[in-house]
C-alpha cells in the first residue's frame, strides 16, 4: 500500500475532521473527574459526535483482522493500560491517569487524536510521566518538514523519553490517516535519524507515542480466568503508561498540527514556530 498524498481538498477535509476530534476532547475535559465511569465518558462523546457534530465515531464496531468489533465510540486507557482500553463501569478515582483516544469521521475524513487526563490529585510521578510524554510527542512533531525522514521523528521521541528515564512501546505506532482510519506510512516512535520514508508536502499522519514508566514490554490484559477482550493492552510490569496523539500535515515549509482547537494544551516553548509553519490550521 502506498502513501496517500492529500490534495488541497483532502487537506481541507482533514482540517475540519481533526478540529472536530480535538473539540470532542475539549467537551469531555470538565467531565473527567473522580467518580465518573469511562462508559459515561464514552456516552458523552458518542452523543456529542452523533447529535452535535453530525460526525461518525470511527472506533464503534471497527474490526481490523484478528480483533472482535470494537464496542465503543472511543478508547479509555487507565493507569497501566497502554492503549485500546474499552470503556466500562468502574469509576475513575482520585490519582488515576487516563488517555482518551477519539476519532470522528466527518464527510469521509478521520480526525484522530488523544490526550492524557489527570483525575483529581495525582502523584508527582504520574504527572511527570504525562508531561514528559506530551513533550516527547512534540519533540517528534518539530522534526516534521519536507526532506526529513520518519526515523528523525522516532529518534527524537525515543531519545527524549529515555533521557527522562522512561521506555518507548515498540509494538504500536503512529500511522497515515485520511479517508481510511489507518493508512501508510507507519510512524515509529523509536529509531535512527536519516532512515525510513522521506517526508513530502501533503503527507498526513499521527504521532502518538506510548511511554511507560517502567520497562517497554507489554501484554494483553488477561487476569486469572478473565478472557482477553481482544483489545486492551497493558504494561507487562504493570507500571503506568501515558500517550498523547496529534495528527500532523507536512507543509511546504514544515508542519501543521491539524488536531488543535480552543481547548488544546499549548505546545511547549521549544515547539513554537514561525508563521511560515503554523501550529494550527
Amino acid at each position: 500500500m502506498s502513501i496517500v498524498i492529500k490534495d488541497a481538498a483532502g487537506i481541507a477535509g482533514m482540517r475540519t475532521a481533526c478540529r472536530l476530534g480535538s473539540e470532542v476532547l475539549d467537551m469531555l475535559t470538565p467531565h473527567i473527574v473522580p467518580g465518573i465511569t469511562t462508559r459515561e465518558i464514552d456516552r458523552l462523546a458518542h452523543d456529542y459526535m452523533v447529535n452535535v457534530q453530525k460526525s461518525i465515531p470511527a472506533t464503534l464496531n471497527y474490526q481490523p483482522p484478528g480483533h472482535p468489533p470494537y464496542p465503543a465510540s472511543l478508547c479509555t486507557s487507565v493507569n497501566d493500560v497502554v492503549c485500546h482500553g474499552i470503556p466500562d463501569d468502574v469509576p475513575l478515582k482520585d490519582g488515576d491517569i487516563v488517555n482518551v483516544d477519539v476519532t470522528p469521521i466527518y464527510d469521509g475524513w478521520h480526525g484522530d487524536n488523544s490526550r492524557m487526563f489527570v483525575v483529581g490529585k495525582a502523584s508527582i510521578a504520574a504527572k511527570r510521566l504525562c508531561q514528559v510524554t506530551f513533550e516527547a510527542m512534540w519533540k517528534g512533531i518539530v522534526k516534521v518538514r519536507p526532506g526529513a525522514r520518519l526515523g528523525d521523528i522516532g529518534h527524537a521521541i525515543q531519545t527524549y523519553a529515555e533521557k527522562n528515564g522512561y521506555s518507548v512501546v515498540r509494538e504500536y505506532c503512529g500511522h497515515g490517516v485520511g479517508q481510511k482510519f489507518h493508512e501508510e506510512p507507519q510512524v515509529l516512535h523509536y529509531g535512527r535519524p536519516g532512515t525510513l520514508e522521506e517526508l513530502v508536502p501533503g503527507m498526513i499522519f499521527t504521532i502518538e507515542p506510548m511511554i511507560n514508566q517502567g520497562r517497554k514490554d507489554i501484554k494483553d490484559d488477561r487476569k486469572g480466568n478473565k478472557p482477553y477482550d481482544g483489545w486492551t493492552i497493558v504494561t507487562k510490569d504493570r507500571s503506568l503508561s501515558a500517550q498523547w496523539e496529534h495528527t500532523v500535515l507536512v507543509t511546504e515549509t514544515g508542519y501543521e498540527v491539524l488536531t488543535m482547537s480552543a481547548g488544546s494544551p499549548p505546545p511547549p516553548d521549544f515547539a513554537l514556530q514561525p508563521a511560515s509553519a503554523p501550529v494550527a490550521g
